[in-house]
């Protein structure tokens, strides 16, 4: 008989009730659903964060670019002229401007170069996550003035 009641202690004491994984699984619940909106705002912000670096990133290879060939890159020669030479550049043109290549914005969208841009020589532009003109928050858009 006590040989019995030993093993029915063990075994009761050896897994969960289905309360107490109930239990943790609200706390669970709950702890997510306070740090998950919280943890997800952050990440539109460091995609806003990248763009920022990125463009700034842009702005000194222009500067090197105009350094080494005179003037920036035309509007139809775009941001591209950082990385192949175009013909109107000559053999002034020491390049390439940029490591890896012309990368897109964090959302995946072509970054937009004009020349002349709106309030200086250029602007570089992104149109922020929803790819539209003006906005506010995470859809702001992005721009190098």
């Amino acid at each position: 008989m006590y040989a019995v009641m030993k093993q029915n202690r063990t075994q009761r004491t050896r897994g969960f009730t289905l309360l107490e994984l109930l239990v943790v699984i609200v706390i669970i619940g709950l702890l997510a659903a306070y740090v998950g909106p919280k943890y997800f705002s952050q990440l539109g912000k460091s995609e806003v964060t990248v763009a920022k670096a990125q463009i700034e990133a842009f702005d000194k290879s222009l500067d090197t670019y105009r350094l080494d060939v005179g003037r920036y890159p035309s509007a139809e020669e775009g941001l591209g002229a950082l990385m192949t030479a175009p013909p109107s550049a000559g053999a002034k043109w020491n390049g390439p401007y940029l490591k890896k290549g012309v990368p897109q914005d964090p959302w995946g969208r072509v970054y937009q170069y004009r020349s002349p841009g709106s309030k200086a020589e250029y602007e570089i532009l992104s149109l922020g996550k929803d790819g539209q003109p003006g906005g506010t928050g995470d859809n702001a858009d992005i721009s190098s003035q």
